[in-house]
């Protein structure tokens, strides 16, 4: 029925975009143009090398920083129907998704999983949900230990998404709306009021209706961001953030593994419970940003910001499956967060001269006060009175917490009432870092860096006070980097960069037993690459890296000695971002990786989630000044869903096309095509039995107003 559905409305949406008569003209004339705009200007976004990552803080071009970073622009998260965070890893190299048990984002940087690496306008932003990305002016993939700016954490890489800002320049209005062929509905408005000369309001809002082809799904999401930017003075500004967001949507995690395999026969079935696999989330933010010129052109900046976040989830899910009677072992819990975070920061920069020398210098600084409180039940069967218990998986269906049979009658009842972790956290963090870009001649730069980190974890367990805990840990995060530039075009570069992350974890829960004892987990970075502006409308960048991970144990036999597991990730990775010709922009990327553990239980396997081969390409192509039509796809190769490689992921390619055009000056309407030949496929996992089913062909038709 959904799949005659999605072809009917397919059909509509093709026919009614090409009987149109006009193309995005953001999009199609500044493809054709781009030979009178300029060598920056590619399908409405600038080319890489000239693009700044304004969570890197200085202003530096990527062309002269010693690292691998991808940005996504507006624009071309609009062009390719980008609307997640999945999204976006699909179509960057040397990353790619994790399912995150169906209810946030979970991201694996060059092998490293995370839940917990994103901030928006550089500030931390770690609770897990799936983020939205309507109020943004671009996304920043930064990959490779980022402890300088960012702190603990982001041991592979991070997220940066950068907020949209009032503009005190102009009056505008864009309304922004669509509806795809699972039904799901979006609609969103961006706003700008000029105020006076030295005030402007800007409002962003959006809500989204979420259907999929799996059975039960829905859900809805809402948010409204009103930003305001005072000009204080004529080298002060001061811009003013409250952000609200409300989502609800079904939990799915999948399938179970079957015989080292997705359980493909069981691709229709979602083995949860129909009316209570749900998740709730409401977050309040407040942010104040001020920044200053001096008179000698050193600038300093300042931040203030809080935010509540409340997340309320249950869900019902298989934990295990036995091949030997087709049974499948069903596990649930409910989960409530509620988190208050308040943070200052600010940083100094400026440039200055030691005789022939050039600095870039800049310092800063970070407070956090963090308290936050969890507590979980499980699921209790009444048949055994336990949390798991296994049911037949052909015909499996629960509801309301009652697991039925086949012919309709009930198996089991289950409730949650079995309270197994309830803590209390007061987390403090100091941090303070320095970095000085020193330019030793015009073709050769070198980046010094490093940062100190004091996190102080207090943990009130009051389901069991025994382990209620406290540590600090104290930790100083190096960066080494050199940038040698043989032409203007080219750039080679290598560096050295280091990051950690308390035995707390990325949500520090908690340091029951020993991981109070326990230092923390270090992560290493060495990384050469070259960047070249092959005719400055076409960037290609490459790079060979490493990754190595240190985490220690205490031994089971002799617990005053600590046994220590590494592992490491070798991985190359390869770009091609640029225009091609005046008419044809592409968007290419590769990456090879090779992850081992080295040591533990699990020495000489896999990494889990670590595709050795990834693709992805985008074409953008103006057919003339009114039509723009783009084909891509993403290949991923196999991978194993757990460390115990058990259960292997499949390779996959995915096509994705898209048709856009523009009705008048105001008006546009696109087309966007996902899974265009209608593959099957498993993009990621949370565990063996926790396996993502990959969606069908959806398409998405979407209007564009602007006044």
């Amino acid at each position: 029925m959904k799949t005659k559905l999605a072809n009917t409305i397919l059909g509509a949406s093709v026919s009614a975009t090409l009987g149109t008569q006009a193309v995005a003209q953001e999009a199609a004339q500044t493809i054709a143009d781009t030979t009178d705009l300029g060598a920056s200007t590619i399908v409405g976004q600038t080319v890489e090398s000239d693009q700044i990552a304004s969570s890197l803080k200085t202003g530096t071009s990527l062309d002269e920083t010693p690292r691998s970073i991808a940005i996504y622009t507006e624009e071309q998260l609009e062009l390719q129907g980008i609307n997640s965070i999945a999204d976006i890893v699909d179509y960057t190299p040397g990353v790619n998704t994790s399912q995150g048990e169906g209810h946030r984002d979970s991201v694996v940087f060059r092998g490293v999983r995370s839940t917990a690496d994103f901030y928006i306008d550089g500030v931390r932003d770690d609770v897990q949900y799936f983020r939205s990305l309507y109020n943004l002016e671009q996304v920043e993939v930064l990959k490779g230990p980022s402890a300088l700016f960012f702190g603990r954490g982001g041991a592979g890489g991070v997220i940066n998404r950068v907020s949209k800002t009032a503009d005190l320049g102009q009056n505008f209005t864009t309304i922004k709306g669509g509806i795809n062929t699972f039904g799901g509905t979006d609609l969103a408005i961006d706003s700008n009021y000029v105020l006076s000369d030295k005030v402007a309001l800007r409002l962003n809002a959006f809500n989204e209706t979420l259907e999929n082809h799996r059975d039960f799904y829905d859900g809805d999401r809402f948010g409204v961001t009103p930003t305001f930017k005072i000009e204080l003075g004529e080298d002060t500004t001061l811009d003013l953030f409250y952000g609200y967001e409300n989502h609800e949507r079904f939990i799915d995690r999948g399938i179970p593994g079957v015989n080292g395999v997705p359980g493909e026969q069981f691709s229709d079935t979602v083995f949860g419970d129909s009316e209570l696999n749900l998740n709730d989330f409401e977050s309040h933010s407040l942010t104040a940003k001020l920044n200053h010129t001096f008179l000698n052109g050193w600038k300093t900046s300042g931040t203030a910001a809080y935010s509540n976040q409340t997340k309320v989830y249950t869900n019902y899910f298989a934990s295990d499956f036995d091949t030997a009677t087709n049974q499948v072992e069903i596990d649930g819990y409910r989960d409530t967060v509620e988190r208050d975070r308040f943070t200052l920061a600010g940083d100094l920069i400026g440039e200055f001269n030691t005789g022939s020398i050039g600095h870039k210098i800049i310092l800063g600084g970070e407070f956090t006060s963090t308290d936050s409180r969890a507590f979980r039940y499980n699921n209790v069967f009444s048949s055994n009175s336990d949390d798991q218990q296994f049911f037949d998986a052909d015909g499996f269906r629960m509801s309301n917490g009652t697991v039925f049979a086949a012919d309709g009658s009930v198996l089991d009842t289950s409730s949650f009432s079995d309270l197994n972790d309830d803590t209390d956290v007061e987390l403090t963090t100091f941090s303070f870092f320095a970095q000085d870009e020193i330019s030793l001649h015009e073709k050769l730069d070198v980046v010094l860096g490093a940062r100190f980190d004091s996190f102080d974890i207090d943990v009130d367990n009051l389901a069991d006070p025994t382990n209620s805990a406290s540590r600090k840990d104290t930790h100083v995060s190096p960066k080494v980097g050199i940038v040698y530039k043989p032409t203007d075009e080219v750039s080679v570069y290598g560096s050295y960069t280091q990051s950690f992350l308390p035995r707390s974890g990325e949500q520090f829960a908690n340091i029951n037993g020993d991981n109070a004892r326990l230092d923390p987990d270090e992560f290493s970075n060495l990384e050469f690459g070259v960047k070249w502006n092959i005719n400055q409308r076409l960037l290609l960048t490459a790079s060979v890296y490493e990754i190595e991970e240190t985490s220690l144990s205490v031994n089971a036999i002799d617990t005053d000695t600590f046994d220590q597991t590494d592992s490491k990730v070798r991985g190359a990775e390869l770009a091609l971002k640029g225009n091609i010709t005046d008419r044809w922009y592409v968007s290419t990327g590769y990456s090879f990786q090779d992850g081992e553990v080295e040591s533990g239980s699990n020495a000489g396997n896999t990494i889990r989630e670590l595709p050795e081969h990834t693709f992805s390409l985008w074409n953008q192509y103006a057919v003339n000044e009114k039509l723009s039509l783009g084909l891509g796809f993403t290949y991923q190769d196999a991978s194993f869903a757990n460390d115990d490689n058990a259960v292997e992921l499949p390779s996959y390619v995915r096509v994705d096309a898209s048709a856009t055009y523009t009705v008048s000056e105001a008006l546009q309407i696109q087309l966007n095509i996902e899974n265009l030949l209608d593959r099957d496929y498993f993009p990621n996992a949370h565990t063996n039995n926790n396996i993502t089913v990959g969606a069908p062909i959806n398409a998405r038709l979407g209007v564009k107003y602007t006044f």
